[in-house]
């Protein structure tokens, strides 16, 4: 399972991107959402992040990507790049 959660401050940019991101998964919270569980639609919503979203980001702005499997690998974009503390989750 893959889980991406979002956090933009601009209700533009923010409109943008969860329009974006409900043609890869669907909605769980507000702003979180279960992405389908596959490498090419990781690998897809990565690249159109950095080259379409990530330039417009500030320091308020934060993407989480969480990828869960038995090595919980966790991506970070805009200001949660920042963010060094470790994530647990609990199944």
């Amino acid at each position: 399972m893959i889980l991406l959660s979002y956090d933009i401050s601009n209700d533009k940019k923010r409109s943008r991107f969860a329009k974006y991101i409900k043609k890869y998964g669907h909605r769980l919270q507000y702003s979180v959402y279960e992405i389908d569980n596959s490498p090419r639609i990781l690998d897809n919503v990565i690249t159109d992040i950095r080259n379409k979203f990530e330039k417009s980001f500030d320091q308020s702005d934060s993407i989480y990507i969480f990828k869960l499997n038995p090595m919980c690998e966790t991506y970070k974009f805009g200001y949660a790049k920042n963010e060094d503390n470790d994530v647990i989750l609990i199944k």
